[in-house]
């Protein structure tokens, strides 16, 4: 066996095989084709055994990836990874802790980890007012995505969508749609959703 990768291999194998066997996962074990003989030697088998595998060259693996298993695990794994850049991202425009407990699910502590990791600055008080023309661009931007949705706040992407578009800090867009959402337009004339303005102004 040429190198160490190999042999790499076949420890970590082995140390999984031996935790199977200590917690008495017998199914994992058959599964890797231990039979009764082979658990007996590796009831044997100590931690000297096991390093002592990197001077052998004998390779006694036959690794088989699984498709169907595989590629649903990358796609978690994919979309784990672009939700945590967009917290990120969003966390860095001043995304407040209510949004994104509301979009992600996210968790106090680990939102002041975010916001120290990326040196974002403590907010103090509330979030200066946008003037009054990006009030106005903010209002229908929101009001055009909001009308596409069936149901349900908009996703963290059409908020990022819209900051990027007003140039208003996600703090403010999202206090600002969370007042409109709930009292009505900016005269505050009416309390229903955009949707429902749209039907009864039709």
């Amino acid at each position: 066996m040429d190198g160490t990768k190999e042999s790499d291999l076949i420890t970590a194998v082995l140390m999984y095989a031996i935790r199977c066997l200590t917690e008495g996962d017998q199914a994992a074990l058959r599964n890797m084709n231990f039979g009764p003989r082979e658990i007996e030697a590796l009831r044997e088998m100590n931690l000297a055994g096991l390093y002592r595998v990197e001077s052998l060259r004998a390779h006694c693996l036959e690794i088989d990836l699984n498709r169907e298993v595989y590629w649903p695990m990358i796609d978690h794994l994919r979309r784990q990874r672009e939700s945590e850049e967009l917290q990120q991202v969003l966390i860095a425009a001043d995304a407040p802790l209510e949004m994104m407990q509301t979009l992600f699910g996210l968790g106090s502590r680990e939102y002041t980890r975010l916001r120290q990791m990326l040196t974002v600055d403590p907010s103090v008080g509330r979030p200066a007012e946008p003037d009054e023309e990006s009030t106005h661009k903010l209002w229908n931007a929101w009001v055009q995505r909001v009308e596409r949705e069936a149901d349900g706040p908009l996703s963290p992407n059409e908020y990022l969508a819209i900051h990027r578009e007003i140039g208003v800090s996600m703090r403010a867009i999202w206090n600002l749609t969370q007042r409109w959402n709930q009292y009505g337009d900016l005269t505050g004339r009416s309390s229903h959703t955009p949707s429902e303005r749209a039907l009864s102004d039709g």
